[in-house]
């Protein structure tokens, strides 16, 4: 219930500041030049700033426990493979985590050498060392390809996209409604058909937007998880590791980490992750 809190309280902040900035802007909606900035500043302030937050709020929202300083042979191990796989990845090494919860791993990170990569008490417990070593390399893939600031570069794409035009849409329908009365025209207003339909639009925007981020989150998998096989020098253990979780109970991250996650919900159009089933047949392609 934590982590819902967090995450809702944290995008109602951010749209928020972003609406008076816009206001302080003095930026004139009512004009094409208008909109299309106030969308702008909408569709990629919020997640500009949920990327530059993301750290802060993996750490806080999922518990969470940096290894600064390693307890245990594990956690020593664990520290030891991000060293080593960010080495030949050629990044800076990142920060280490471990958290609480079923069999699931994650990074994130505003930028690939300031990154976080956390692995879950679960994965420890249901995995072998070398399962576990081909889940990190795909985490640190992912760090490695800029994954963090490419999602959200799409979604500031696609934000801006559902603003600019459902608000398009919604004066044309509301222009139509009223009859360009010059009356209310020159009254500066809109009618109540402008706000619903921009509210429809937003919805129906915002689906299509939703599969489009969440096709180039799937693209991303494969990517991180032939990254992960390379750096191992073989995408065996890879496979292995992706059938494990397949026959296993793994936890579903929250919106804002699932794209960054080792697993993710298996869905059709909307799922961040593409089927195991899939990812393994393109490790056994790459092997050929």
């Amino acid at each position: 219930m934590q982590r819902i809190f967090l995450f809702v309280a944290t995008n109602l902040a951010v749209l928020v500041v972003l609406g008076i900035v816009t206001s302080l802007l003095g930026i004139d909606r009512g004009s094409q030049a208008g909109l299309l900035i106030m969308a702008l500043i909408m569709g990629f302030g919020g997640s500009t700033i949920s990327l530059l937050l993301s750290k802060t709020m993996a750490i806080r929202s999922m518990g969470v426990r940096l290894i600064n300083q390693p307890n245990n042979q594990d956690e020593a191990w664990i520290v030891e493979t991000v060293r080593k796989f960010s080495e030949k990845a050629g990044i800076q090494m990142p920060d280490v985590g471990i958290y609480e919860g079923p069999a699931n791993a994650f990074a994130t990170g505003a930028r690939k050498n300031a990154a976080l990569v956390a692995v879950s008490t679960g994965l420890l417990q249901s995995m072998t060392h070398e399962e576990i070593e081909a889940v990190i390399g795909h985490e640190v893939a992912h760090v490695a390809n800029g994954d963090m600031v490419t999602m959200t570069l799409i979604q500031g794409v696609m934000n801006t996209f559902v603003i600019y035009i459902s608000r398009v849409i919604g004066g044309i329908v509301d222009s139509f409604l009223r009859g360009n009365n010059n009356n209310n025209d020159n009254q500066g207003g809109v009618g109540p058909g402008y706000f619903i339909t921009v509210m429809v639009m937003d919805m129906l925007l915002g689906v299509l937007a939703a599969i489009i981020v969440a096709w180039f989150s799937r693209q991303r998998e494969f990517r991180a998880d032939a990254g992960a096989a390379h750096m191992m020098g073989q995408p065996a253990s890879m496979q292995r590791a992706l059938a494990r979780l397949g026959g296993i109970n793994t936890q579903d991250l929250p919106k804002g980490l699932a794209s960054m996650g080792i697993s993710g919900a298996v869905g059709a159009l909307f799922s961040s992750h593409p089927p195991l089933e899939q990812r393994i047949a393109a490790l056994q392609r790459l092997s050929q």
